[in-house]
């Protein structure tokens, strides 16, 4: 294989071919990863290639492990949005590096002895851990069967260990703060009943917004709602209509409860947001599609990819230990959902 044939392969022309092979201006940094990748797929390797970096030996084998429970990251987890996302994103950026993403889920409990079988099956370069209800004893149990693992979306600040997870307590932080911007201060909460670091995390941010402008959310405006489960909840429907002075917003853990607040309230008459303000974390697909728009926070769920991958890779580059505790930042998506308070809001409650 010539030159040319990778030029006409990637619909470019011989000059931009060289610039890429040479890391030279002159190409995008897209066409330049395009080039290089048809380059690499038809096993032409140009004596003159210099892309400024070390690059990483193709085709290592990295491991994506969901580990399975009853109550979040279910048989069918790959099928939910925020999971869907996350794991496309995750696939792009170990492709990008030249290596092979192999998925697994496990069963939590079952999980050091299914990982040791996996990976004396076929040894891996790199453990990606997705597991939002580990302990610190698995995490560790984990560590003894792989030099190289990476935690994604939980953390444990007294485990030395890579941990790559979402700032939820910023997160619920600047859920709360918005609400609170907005005028609301009769406010509403919708909790998990299954009860996780991330959503407790997101919980203490939330009414930390709220201490620091005195305000705290009643009790009767607390409620539970399974946290995957999407549909009207007949529970919350009634404990709402039962309520003497109604909340003029409810903040929800996640999307998936935030669009079952807005199922419920529109099925007892209620509207969104004329009558009650609904906002949820996450930003999943459906929080775009639900009527109205849902306001919500923002996870960044390329950047979690992209971070965890890195690490990966930078501790395979540099054969050694670097652990490291990191948090993405999270941000409010403004959509219909919420809207401001006025006088009349008030009085109608």
């Amino acid at each position: 294989m010539k030159i040319d044939d990778i030029a006409r392969l990637a619909g470019v022309s011989k000059a931009a071919v060289s610039l890429a092979f040479n890391n030279k201006p002159g190409v995008s940094e897209q066409t330049r990863e395009h080039i290089l990748n048809i380059a690499q797929a038809h096993g032409y390797q140009p004596r003159t290639i210099k892309t400024g970096k070390e690059v990483q030996k193709p085709n290592a084998i990295i491991r994506f492990v969901a580990c399975k429970n009853t109550d979040i990251i279910t048989e069918h987890y790959d099928s939910l949005p925020f999971f869907n996302e996350l794991i496309h994103h995750i696939t792009e950026q170990v492709k990008q590096h030249g290596n092979t993403l192999v998925i697994s889920s496990i069963d939590v409990q079952d999980l050091q002895h299914e990982l040791q079988a996996l990976e004396k099956e076929q040894p891996s370069a790199g453990i990606l851990l997705l597991g939002i209800n580990l302990t610190p004893p698995m995490i560790e149990a984990i560590q003894s069967i792989h030099a190289n693992v990476v935690i994604l979306d939980t953390s444990f600040e007294h485990v030395d260990a890579n941990f790559v997870s979402i700032n939820n307590s910023l997160g619920g932080y600047q859920a709360g703060k918005h609400l609170v911007k907005l005028g609301h201060s009769r406010i509403g909460y919708v909790k998990s009943s299954t009860r996780i670091p991330n959503f407790i995390k997101r919980e203490e941010g939330f009414r930390a917004a709220l201490t620091e402008h005195h305000l705290t959310i009643d009790e009767a405006m607390t409620f539970d709602l399974q946290p995957m489960l999407v549909m009207p909840q007949e529970r919350l429907q009634q404990s709402i209509g039962l309520l003497q002075e109604r909340p003029t917003a409810i903040f929800c853990e996640n999307d998936y409860m935030a669009i079952s607040t807005i199922k419920s309230l529109q099925n007892i008459g209620l509207r969104v947001p004329e009558d009650i303000s609904v906002m949820g974390f996450d930003n999943i697909f459906e929080a775009k599609v639900i009527s109205p728009e849902l306001t919500t926070v923002h996870v960044k769920k390329d950047m979690l990819a992209k971070t965890a991958v890195n690490r990966i890779m930078d501790n395979l580059s540099k054969g050694e230990k670097n652990a490291a505790h990191i948090y993405v930042n999270t941000e409010i998506v403004e959509r219909r959902s919420c809207k401001p308070v006025t006088s009349m809001d008030s009085m109608s409650m």
